[in-house]
């Protein structure tokens, strides 16, 4: 993706965030300069890999295959091991109008998706083989705002503002937005993009960016070269 379509989707991102009442933290709003300058005060920031994410999973068709993230709020791993401490993870998402995230599940995250706002959710499942691998028979079951309902292979669900949906680790999911886009909340278990992200499809989880501009914000995926 190109460095300035980024800045535009940031944004674009940024005013339909504000349009719905939700706020993003200061640091938000850092320029990679300042960033820099206070990587010793934002280092959880920067460990945590929370902050802007915009991705095409390296496919260059993002109005396609695409999603916008912005990780609110992620806690440690080594909490989550011992069972005790910050195990939980927030995130915003935007997933735009027929804008596909591909099917995909995660070995470790169980996640709350979560319609805030705009038009129709849709969320295909699948199933699991016993090995949790990608089974085009298999249905299960999810909590969709704690009910119990059962799902036949690549049904798809659909939600309305405010309602949502509980996925585990071996629910296999795709999402779009329907009717227009759709501003999703993601609270979860401590989240590693960089390893947990299984899809089904051998496609990456981060852009590849054409440095044509300079970046408004950094995205996640830049800590490591920008920050050091």
């Amino acid at each position: 993706m190109k460095r300035s379509r980024i800045n535009e989707i940031m944004a674009e991102a940024d005013a339909t965030i504000r349009s719905y009442g939700f706020a993003l933290p200061p640091w938000a709003y850092w320029t990679a300069a300042e960033f820099k300058a206070r990587a010793h005060d934002a280092r959880a920031v920067i460990e945590a890999r929370c902050g802007w994410d915009i991705t095409d999973y390296g496919a260059g068709r993002y109005d396609e295959m695409g999603l916008f993230l912005f990780t609110l709020r992620n806690g440690r791993l080594a909490d989550l091991q011992r069972g005790g401490g910050m195990c939980y993870a927030e995130k915003l998402l935007i997933s735009k109008q027929d804008q596909l995230s591909p099917m995909h599940t995660h070995v470790i995250k169980a996640e709350d998706i979560i319609n805030r706002g705009g038009a129709t959710l849709v969320v295909e499942l699948y199933g699991s083989d016993p090995e949790g691998r990608f089974d085009e028979t298999a249905g299960g079951v999810v909590m969709c705002d704690g009910i119990r309902r059962e799902f036949e292979p690549g049904e798809k669900l659909r939600f309305a503002p405010g309602e949502s949906v509980t996925l585990m680790p071996g629910d296999w999911h795709a999402f779009w937005g329907e009717g227009g886009d759709v501003l999703i909340g993601e609270v979860s278990t401590v989240n590693d993009d960089e390893t947990d992200n299984i899809f089904r499809e051998p496609i990456g989880r981060f852009a590849d960016v054409d440095e044509d501009a300079t970046p408004t914000h950094l995205l996640v995926s830049d800590y490591k070269t920008w920050l050091t």
